[in-house]
């Protein structure tokens, strides 16, 4: 893999930490431009679910990967990095510097290490076996099979995570190889860029306290109204948009099988169950540079200055 000398900044996290905030005063600072690494938000409609930035949060800095794509089209880490390639040479090419946003650590790692995915070809049948086995025996089968193959990543991915569990098996398929293996390999990979890997984190206690506070927001807000529009427009629980935290539980309450109340509830837990996992993905990373928010008490300029001085240090070492 050929290292550039061009600069890249990452800022990610647990969910609800707050990078989308701080990375918009990052951006006024090093003349940057915004890619969501969020699995979500590219799609249109989906605005309450996903906790979108407005456009009035903005700060006028372009934010890129929002709102690109249909419910019913399906998103993966493939078409991210490809699309987040061309992204950053746009950016590039204003003399302006990327930010990658979001707490999606494979598509960080996708970009950061430049990872070729032709190697692998998807096997359609197979991924198509896998995805009826899920309609006809739930999600437990599937993850039962992984566990079989591979214990770390299915310890390491929720059974509710059906995309990244089928993929975690067609890859053991395709080359006999475990993709826990697999990706502990690219950890080892030196960054394709001058690269800045911030993880903002802070106290768990309060950061489960914040995404509590967040799904009530999105139940004030309206989540129940927008999933309802989702369903008007044809969505259903066998897109992989609707597999996002927040929208299959809303679903399985309008369609009866739970109640309201038993959604939020899990909305809630499997959110805090996300971050856990996040972290962990984060903490396995090498060169990354930890934004623990009480070591600043909780002062954003603080953090902010401590990041430019940061990435200052690794700009003018290359």
């Amino acid at each position: 893999m050929k290292k550039t000398n061009k600069p890249l900044i990452i800022l990610t996290g647990p969910t609800a930490v707050g990078k989308s905030a701080l990375s918009i005063q990052l951006a006024k600072e090093v003349g940057g431009e915004i890619i969501s690494a969020d699995s979500m938000q590219v799609y249109r409609h989906m605005d309450i679910g996903s906790a979108k930035i407005r456009p009035e949060e903005m700060g006028g800095i372009p934010h890129h990967m929002v709102n690109i794509l249909e419910p019913k089209e399906e998103f993966n880490v493939v078409l991210f990095q490809k699309i987040a390639k061309e992204c950053m040479e746009g950016i590039y090419q204003k003399g302006r510097v990327p930010i990658i946003v979001g707490g999606t650590g494979f598509y960080i790692q996708s970009i950061l290490y430049d990872i070729d995915f032709t190697k692998n070809e998807e096997n359609t049948a197979y991924r198509q076996r896998l995805e009826e086995l899920v309609r006809t025996k739930g999600n437990g089968v599937l993850h039962q099979m992984l566990e079989e193959v591979d214990k770390a990543a299915a310890d390491a991915i929720h059974e509710n995570n059906v995309k990244r569990v089928i993929r975690a098996l067609e890859f053991h398929m395709l080359t006999g190889h475990k993709i826990s293996e697999h990706n502990e390999l690219q950890r080892e990979k030196i960054s394709a860029y001058c690269s800045c890997y911030f993880v903002l984190n802070d106290r768990r206690d309060l950061l489960y306290e914040r995404i509590d506070k967040r799904v009530d927001l999105m139940m004030q807000e309206g989540l129940v109204d927008e999933v309802k529009r989702l369903q008007e427009m044809g969505c259903n629980k066998n897109m992989v948009s609707m597999q996002g935290l927040g929208y299959k539980e809303i679903l399985s309450a309008l369609e009866g099988e739970i109640s309201l109340e038993e959604a939020v509830y899990l909305i809630k837990r499997d959110t805090r169950h996300f971050a856990k996992r996040q972290l962990t993905w984060f903490r396995r990373e090498k060169d990354v540079i930890w934004m623990n928010k009480d070591e600043f008490s909780y002062d954003e300029r603080a953090i902010l200055d401590a990041m430019m001085k940061k990435y200052e240090e690794i700009i003018n070492n290359v």
